[in-house]
């Protein structure tokens, strides 16, 4: 998107001014002073995204700028725009102390995909089989972070017996072994031997064609997932990454 680029010089004076817009002089919070209208934030942008459409506006995180959730031909983003109106900014907004992308946990929104049209049969079931929480995972058997993630889906499905998943293999292309691998796996349909490569143990070769990974590899492009590990949530949020298990359990229980 045109507007999503990198802007650090912006990002600086955008703090720097919103310190004399987010507050009073006698320390109180103004946020509920300021307002910025769908048709105002359109009007202000225009120059820089001609075909901008503003889907939606609300405080954001930093309490001296709206977050402004928007769509320029037909691809969404999230952009900050501060209280004097003067500036805006976009790209990540990271919660230091709590080591957090903010805009990635509110780009899951928008990345919302019909589950119901994602095919499991090829998927490895992992907890309980009357799970009410289905949670579908993209994972790379040679994928560090899906390592780590497995691991922590194991302490979920120890706590909780409503929440199970079902895993996707999604070799990626950087990963030299890891589509033979992935192939072994779905054609044995076996946890046993996602652990052994999880473990880099060395795997039998695919006793079948498994076109199951292709289709996988296709379907994950469609959804807009080229990374691993990703969560597709059952409301159908795409949720990127590596999350622990707490994490994990909050994605169900706050939605």
């Amino acid at each position: 998107m045109r507007i999503m680029v990198a802007a650090a010089a912006v990002l600086s004076l955008f703090l720097w001014s919103g310190v004399s817009h987010a507050f009073s002089s006698k320390g109180e919070n103004c946020s509920k002073c300021h307002t910025l209208k769908k048709d105002e934030a359109a009007l202000l942008l225009k120059d820089i995204a001609p075909n901008i459409k503003i889907l939606d506006i609300r405080q954001s995180p930093v309490k001296s700028a709206w977050e402004v959730d928007v769509d320029t031909e037909g691809k969404k983003g999230i952009l900050y725009l501060d209280y004097s109106k003067r500036y805006f900014f976009s790209g990540q907004l990271v919660d230091i102390k709590a080591r957090e992308d903010l805009t990635r946990e509110r780009m899951s929104d928008f990345q919302r995909v019909d589950v119901s049209k994602i095919p499991v049969g090829d998927a490895l079931f992992m907890g309980s089989i009357d799970a009410r929480h289905k949670i579908i995972v993209f994972t790379d058997p040679d994928c560090p972070f899906c390592v780590r993630l497995h691991e922590e889906m194991k302490k979920v499905i120890a706590e909780r017996r409503d929440i199970a998943f079902l895993i996707k293999m999604f070799p990626l292309p950087k990963h030299k072994e890891a589509y033979d691998k992935a192939k072994a796996i779905v054609c044995e349909k076996s946890l046993a031997l996602l652990d052994d490569a999880f473990a880099k143990k060395k795997l039998p070769k695919p006793s079948c064609k498994a076109a199951a990974v292709d289709e996988n590899i296709k379907l994950a492009k469609k959804l807009g997932i080229n990374g691993t590990p990703a969560l597709v949530l059952p409301d159908g949020r795409v949720i990127p990454g590596l999350k622990d298990a707490n994490a994990i359990k909050d994605l169900i229980d706050k939605k």
